[in-house]
């Protein structure tokens, strides 16, 4: 029996995972034993998990045991159907054990899509992730103020914006800060110059993402290329494949109103314990919409993820 060792996926590619050690050596790895049996249902290996593995030659190693994760961002893979667009059959783990999330959305150009920063946040609070950032691009287009203000609902609701240019370099330094020590996922539709972020973070960061990204896309849908890249001591960046078209995972739609943080505060005045918000009587989400305590488009996107839930469950 070979010595044991731990370490750091860093790295998963169709069955296969780069397992980095504390002392920076890299191992290509496979599950083992009832590992590989239980991955037909779930991701139980993912980046970002700290694995106990075997060394069975040089740089290659069998994966036992993955230590338990403090978070889990996933979401419902699709895996039959025209490019995986059947009905969802299995978890697939973005990344374990995040720290944090930072959500990317321009100020302007393509104007903000703010149903889908929601989806996202859905995603982030049901993963159990500590910290859940929205950084606003393009602060060059347009005045601070501004922006600030079409984000204002969220941070009125304690989630921190971080307002940044990737042109001038404004904001840059405080976005560098708060990667720094953590494993962060760092996400946005396109557009809104995240590719332009991390190059100026990092030169030639954002052209090692990108190029990530279209070595997988060369694959099909359900082999994924995840990487977690290294910004720092302690400092890691998770890029995320097909986030921007995130279908949620494990969250049946009387749960919903508990991962809108705006929503979840108000649900427990509501005068039936299985309010779904819609129109029934005493709900108290929509006497706050009325009174203007909630935005109406808050709950109209919480509605419309709702209904679409409601659906998926129904089949």
């Amino acid at each position: 029996m070979q010595a044991t060792r731990e370490g750091l996926v860093i790295r998963a590619l169709s069955g296969f995972f780069d397992v980095e050690t504390e002392g920076g050596e890299l191992y290509r790895c496979r599950l083992r034993g009832r590992l590989l049996e239980e991955a037909s249902a779930s991701d139980v290996a993912a980046i970002g998990d700290r694995v106990c593995f075997e060394a069975v030659d040089v740089n290659e190693g069998a994966i036992l045991s993955v230590a338990e994760r403090h978070s889990v961002l996933a979401r419902a893979a699709r895996t039959s159907g025209n490019r995986g667009a059947g009905e969802a059959t299995r978890e697939q783990v973005i990344v374990a054990n995040a720290d944090q999330a930072l959500f990317v959305f321009a100020a302007a150009s393509p104007e903000p899509g703010l149903n889908l920063l929601d989806r996202f946040l859905v995603a982030a609070e049901s993963a159990g992730i500590e910290t859940i950032c929205i950084v606003v691009n393009k602060l060059d287009l347009v005045e601070p103020t501004q922006a600030r203000a079409l984000f204002r609902d969220y941070e009125q609701m304690g989630y921190p914006l971080l307002l940044t240019s990737a042109l001038d370099g404004r904001g840059v330094g405080e976005l560098r800060q708060a990667l720094a020590g953590r494993l962060s996922v760092f996400t946005g539709p396109s557009g809104v110059g995240k590719t332009s972020l991390l190059n100026v973070l990092q030169p030639g960061l954002g052209r090692q993402v990108k190029a990530i990204s279209r070595r997988r896309e060369e694959g099909i849908h359900t082999t994924r290329d995840s990487e977690l890249v290294r910004l720092g001591p302690d400092t890691w960046l998770a890029d995320t494949p097909g986030i921007r078209s995130l279908n949620l995972w494990d969250i049946e739609p009387e749960e919903l109103d508990a991962w809108y943080v705006d929503i979840a505060s108000r649900v427990a005045d509501c005068r039936f314990g299985n309010c779904a918000h819609r129109d029934e009587p005493g709900c108290a989400v929509r006497q706050a919409v009325a009174e203007g305590a909630v935005s109406d488009r808050r709950w109209r996107s919480f509605r419309q993820l709702y209904d679409e839930l409601e659906a998926q469950y129904a089949l």
